[in-house]
């Protein structure tokens, strides 16, 4: 007969004979429970699991980067425009006739004559200096100024919707097809946003479509070539 510590330990042990079945098989389970533990039941689960967050998480984290990067340059630019301003005010402050004449060499440079020059160039000094400087001279305007925000915010968006594409792609292909469906996905995507983009901007659609098509096949052949040589499936 078994010890009742050894009952407690939760161990097998041997047990009698005459014990019914249990005898009869020689061994017996304290608690009626298999010891062992297996995970194999998770595997459906857990796959999708660790994939979604890998692609979730490389999603955003490029998100992140590309918002980043966006900000930092524009904000840079952003930086440079406001100093020129500033030294801008300063010499409109400390020389308004010398400022008056860099504007009328300006617009004679265009093509007026002297006196027309003049007169373009008090008009605008007096309805608004600073604006006339910053436009002419410094090249800069209310619509082509930076935005850093707003830069990084579209960075950011358009990251994310160009990732959902090989992801719906690589979640949706047959799994002998994904690195072609996800090719095919992804040009197809290109020359769509180079259609759109012409649209809006009132260019060549079709020059645009082949150029994001050119690109985009280099870019993803160059690719898929450096993780070749690297030993690594792209």
């Amino acid at each position: 007969m078994a010890s009742p510590s050894d009952h407690r330990s939760g161990v097998w042990m041997p047990a009698s004979r005459s014990a019914g079945p249990e005898g009869r098989q020689g061994r017996r389970f304290s608690g009626g429970r298999h010891g062992e533990q297996h995970n194999s039941h998770r595997i459906g689960w857990l796959r999708a699991v660790v994939l979604g967050a890998n692609d979730g998480t490389i999603s955003v984290a490029g998100a992140a980067s590309m918002a980043a990067g966006e900000f930092v340059s524009v904000q840079s630019q952003a930086d440079t425009e406001q100093a020129d301003l500033a030294r801008e005010r300063r010499e409109l402050a400390n020389d308004p006739a010398g400022e008056l004449a860099e504007l009328v060499e300006i617009y004679r440079g265009r093509g007026l004559s002297f006196e027309t020059a003049r007169q373009v160039a008090e008009q605008l000094t007096l309805h608004d200096a600073l604006g006339a400087h910053a436009r002419d001279e410094l090249g800069l305007s209310e619509t082509l100024r930076a935005r850093p925000i707003q830069a990084a915010l579209a960075s950011a968006a358009s990251f994310i919707l160009g990732a959902l594409v090989p992801i719906l792609a690589i979640r949706l292909a047959p799994e002998n097809r994904i690195g072609g469906v996800t090719t095919g996905a992804a040009l197809v995507t290109l020359a769509i946003l180079g259609g759109l983009s012409a649209r809006a901007g009132g260019a060549a659609v079709l020059r645009s479509v082949l150029r994001m098509l050119v690109w985009g096949a280099l870019a993803m052949g160059i690719t898929a070539l450096v993780g070749h040589l690297a030993g690594a499936v792209v």
